[in-house]
């Protein structure tokens, strides 16, 4: 038993959860002063981020063992209540503050049991940690304990006040154990905005996926909705529903998990680490490996990634030679050609998680690259050996696509400029911008040579730069690799950007700090922007991640009334110019193409700074969009019938 004491984070030794859990490391003062330090914006994503921080508290409680089910309600007013079945937050006193343990977790940063080994093994946040966090950034929390059916109340109002001591306001509760906590946001610090249920289920949803075995719960009382995630088989359920748009080539989705005490890489601490991994191939030719670690996407991959990837290439190369698949033994499967076709899941929990970068989204805990790969090595092997067949189709699926890299080389090497501000090697249809000033270029992708055109005599030529597409770019995914590369329209589009593609994608040469998509406003203009996306999603993913994709908004209608004019950018604007006019003659016109308008009109109502409107393009869930690119440009058409009937309702300006 000696050695167990070196152990850090490693199982509760019994199921008490008392103050002497709890460590104080600071004061909770700067919070409101800098919230951003705390939750990284006051903006949308910041108030969303006051319901992880309670979430994550719950999760940690059924990660453990101690909760089952957790509910998630936005109530009518606006707040948010979560409730577990967890052991409830610690109420006796607590011996470093003398007062109860419930109010010095929510009043005291850092105030948790993740600092107590003793009490959690792993953690994403913990009791106290960011629940006072929230309570600081809060008009009012209210929080119920419960204890052996004994129902404790403590209330806070202005960012952390208790009104008074935690009480026990019900002896005899119908609730034997556990936590709720509800808050309403303080919206003189943080900004107005309702709570996005879209936004709060894909979370809830994702977390349900992560920690198998859990009820998580989700009620809008405003709209009267309610939605409740479970998944016994965790991961592995959602690498089947990544592949409801893909067609899998082999049957099986490949699983497995392993917990085990493993020695730090770089010091003498003792961890324990639990791996899970779930994959399966399907016919695509996009990689879908997504990573997490301690239930939190990340999106720059690590350690975990780098362990998986490893195991699977090992022994896919290694099967490829003994069955002679591969002819030329010198011959090896990179990385790159594994993963193509490739749903894969990759979770890690892990009790001290080491990040590097600047999103603080890459795992970098050497440990947790071997412990992964010799896991994963040992469940695939054993997959490949029991099932020949379909291992035979798994490996000659990613031998074609070593053989599509290698045709796809000559094609990407025609793409790369030799310095970003180099014009030679530019395709001849750019009209290029003046400047070397990549902070202020831009760059107009615009559809067909009639609007490009136009794009090219109306716009600044000091910093916009046109590039005039000729009919529909190659749909990425359904095309393989070497089409692709050899697609005119393609070639175009990466030699313009002058940044890479694919693995090689480098920001730092990108030539034009926003690139913008300009379609007409008609059906084929709004499937050449989505092919435009895919391909952009697909190869250029950091462009999106890096927020230089926007697309361009020209108008619908031009309002005209005796000699004067007005633009409508949307039916509703159409129907105010209308009504303004009353009984004035008025005529419009509709605008189906921008070929239409002549390099004056563009100028004004689409390029022109100071009066254009700019749809930024954000990707906050790569996972959610990599599901909804395969379900609109995939092969399935079951999946995308049963999306386009479930959102038609949603339609606002249908083009027939």
């Amino acid at each position: 038993m000696a050695k167990d004491k070196d152990i850090k984070n490693t199982e509760v030794t019994n199921d008490s959860y008392s103050a002497s859990n709890i460590k104080i490391l600071e004061g909770l003062e700067a919070v409101r002063k800098r919230p951003g330090m705390y939750i990284g914006s006051t903006d949308i994503n910041g108030l969303h981020h006051m319901i992880w921080e309670i979430v994550d508290n719950s999760i940690d409680e059924a990660m453990t063992g101690h909760a089952t089910e957790i509910t998630v309600t936005v109530t009518k007013q606006g707040s948010v209540r979560v409730k577990d079945d967890g052991r409830g937050i610690p109420v006796e006193l607590h011996p470093k503050t003398n007062k109860s343990t419930v109010e010095t977790v929510l009043t005291v940063l850092h105030a948790g049991g993740k600092f107590d080994n003793e009490s959690y093994k792993v953690s994403g946040g913990l009791h106290g940690v960011g629940a006072s966090v929230v309570n600081a950034l809060s008009l009012w929390m209210k929080v119920w304990v419960y204890k052996n059916h004994k129902e404790h109340y403590i209330e806070f109002k202005d960012g952390g006040h208790p009104l008074d001591e935690l009480k026990i306001i019900n002896e005899n509760a119908e609730i034997e154990k556990g936590t709720i906590i509800e808050f309403f946001p303080d919206f003189t610090i943080m900004e107005k905005a309702d709570f996005d249920p879209i936004k709060i289920v894909d979370r809830l949803k994702q977390l349900a996926y992560l920690n198998k075995g859990i009820k998580i719960n989700f009620v809008d009382e405003k709209n009267n909705t309610s939605k409740t995630f479970y998944f016994e088989g965790g991961i592995k359920e959602w690498v089947q529903e990544l592949n409801n748009e893909k067609e899998p080539i082999v049957p099986t989705i490949i699983y497995g998990e392993k917990e085990e005490i493993v020695k730090a890489s770089n010091n003498d601490e003792k961890y324990n680490i639990r791996v899970e991994v779930a994959f399966q191939y399907n016919k695509t030719y996009n990689n879908s490996t997504y990573t997490f670690c301690n239930n939190i996407n990340t999106t720059e991959g690590g350690s975990h990634e780098e362990g998986f990837k490893f195991a699977l290439q090992k022994v896919i190369n290694k099967f490829a030679v003994e069955k002679k698949i591969l002819k030329d033994i010198d011959e090896k499967v990179t990385k790159e050609d594994i993963v193509e076709g490739l749903s894969a899941i990759v979770s890690v929990k892990h009790p001290n998680p080491q990040y590097e970068g600047q999103t603080k989204r890459k795992l970098s805990n050497s440990e947790v690259r071997t412990f992964v790969n010799n896991m994963v090595t040992e469940v695939f092997e054993k997959y490949v050996l029991e099932n020949p067949d379909d291992a035979n189709v798994i490996i000659k699926k990613c031998i074609l696509a070593m053989e599509a890299r290698k045709k796809s080389f000559e094609a990407r090497e025609a793409t790369r400029r030799k310095s970003p501000f180099e014009s030679n090697s530019l395709p001849g249809k750019l009209a290029d911008c003046s400047t070397k000033n990549s902070e202020i270029s831009e760059l107009y992708i615009v559809e067909g040579d009639s609007a490009g055109g136009s794009a090219k005599l109306g716009r600044d030529r000091i910093y916009q730069a046109i590039l005039p597409l000729r009919g529909k770019v190659i749909n990425v995914e359904k095309a393989k690799t070497e089409k692709i590369f050899a697609n005119e329209e393609i070639l175009s589009l990466i030699t313009a950007i002058g940044a890479g593609v694919g693995t090689e994608f480098n920001l730092e040469k990108l030539r034009y700090n926003k690139i913008i998509l300009m379609t007409d406003a008609d059906v084929d203009g709004a499937h050449i922007r989505i092919l435009l996306l895919t391909f952009i999603f697909r190869y250029m993913f950091p462009l999106l991640e890096n927020g230089n994709i926007y697309i361009a908004q020209p108008p619908l209608y031009k309002f005209s009334m005796g000699k004067s004019f007005k633009y409508a950018y949307d039916e509703n604007t159409l129907e105010e110019f209308k009504k303004e006019a009353g009984k004035n003659k008025y005529t419009i016109q509709r605008y189906k193409g921008l070929g239409e308008m002549n390099p004056d009109q563009l100028w004004e109502t689409t390029m022109d700074p100071k009066n254009r409107s700019l749809l930024k393009v954000n990707v906050e869930d790569a996972i959610k969009a990599d599901k909804t690119f395969s379900l609109l440009m995939g092969d399935e058409v079951a999946p995308r019938r049963e999306f386009i009937e479930e959102n038609a309702k949603y339609v606002k300006n249908l083009d027939i």
